[in-house]
């Protein structure tokens, strides 16, 4: 019965996490396009924060409740999934074609972020000078997608995400309700957060798991499905470039804002597990997309398959393994 306590707990914080993404997605995308802002700026900076949303509110109550390890798998386990399974998925409903700004800007800009994290992860915890500096290249990120989106085409820029809200020449909601929208989102998050860390600890410790590793796995898996749901409607629609967009961008927002936003909370512990495991297997399929992308600027659907084999194979491990 504890178990089932400890499940329904988590599972009630990943639907809040989830749904209030959404509500709060909604309601800053309607204030942003009421303000006037570009459709492409939206999408370059509100929706794939928006996305990564759950995993922030994961990791900002995670460190307040003492579990910082948790949020290094969150985050660790999050970003493998949008690549292997997200990706994976988005390529083998349709082959993903690749705009050559990916791979000159958006690619390259993610292995290096990633690199950054490895590095901080080696070095057993992610200090608060290390998480100062990932916000600070969060900032500049914003800043430098910010600057892009008025100076390149839209056409040609690798983080065009879809929004799914009415159109421009429809009415939008006034501006009271979009911030009503937006505060209760971030309350449902807020408190879907607590409910999330607090029944994913609880059953690790019923079940003498690790809280590190429900975090690479079942809350990872919850938090990105914000991404799942953006990328296979991407897919479906025939917008595979707006799949890509969706993963590199969250996954650029997990480690300079998740990381560095809840290491400035609090030092983020680092399980030696992760040292010798997972931030290799992050680093691997992070760095296998530049020349998966270079092979005539598409993913195929064998090299889909590909990523969702590894997943799969990974959670395996994961599950088989983890006390290793």
């Amino acid at each position: 019965m504890p178990h089932l306590v400890s499940v329904l707990w988590l599972a009630l914080g990943l639907a809040l996490l989830v749904g209030g993404a959404e509500v709060m997605l909604r309601g800053a995308t309607a204030l942003a396009r009421r303000l006037g802002v570009p459709t492409f700026v939206i999408g370059l900076t509100v929706v794939a924060f928006g996305t990564s949303m759950p995993e922030l509110a994961t990791g900002i109550g995670a460190v307040l409740k003492d579990q910082s390890d948790l949020i290094v798998g969150t985050v660790v386990g999050s970003n493998i999934a949008n690549i292997g399974l997200v990706l994976g998925l988005a390529a083998i409903i349709q082959p993903v074609v690749v705009r050559a700004g990916v791979v000159r800007h958006e690619v390259p800009m993610l292995i290096l972020v990633t690199i950054a994290l490895v590095i901080a992860i080696f070095g057993g915890s992610i200090t608060r000078l290390e998480a100062g500096l990932l916000t600070l290249g969060f900032v500049a990120f914003i800043a430098l997608t910010v600057y892009a989106s008025r100076h390149l085409d839209p056409q040609d820029a690798a983080i065009a995400i879809e929004v799914e809200t009415q159109d421009n020449d429809e009415p939008q909601p006034k501006a009271a309700i979009c911030l009503i929208l937006i505060v209760l989102g971030l309350g449902a998050m807020v408190f879907g957060s607590d409910r999330a860390v607090l029944g994913a600890t609880a059953l690790a410790e019923a079940i003498a798991v690790p809280a590190f590793v429900i975090g690479l796995t079942m809350v990872a898996l919850g938090t990105s499905l914000p991404e799942v749901v953006t990328t296979v409607m991407a897919a479906f629609k025939g917008h595979s470039d707006l799949a890509v967009g969706n993963v590199l961008g969250s996954n650029i927002f997990n480690v300079l804002c998740v990381v560095g936003v809840s290491g400035l909370i609090g030092p983020l512990d680092v399980p030696e597990l992760a040292i010798r495991r997972d931030a290799w297997m992050m680093l691997g399929l992070t760095l296998i997309l530049l020349p998966i992308m270079l092979t005539r600027f598409r993913i195929s659907r064998a090299e889909g398959a590909f990523l969702m084999f590894a997943y799969w194979a990974y959670i395996a491990m994961v599950g088989l393994g983890w006390s290793a």
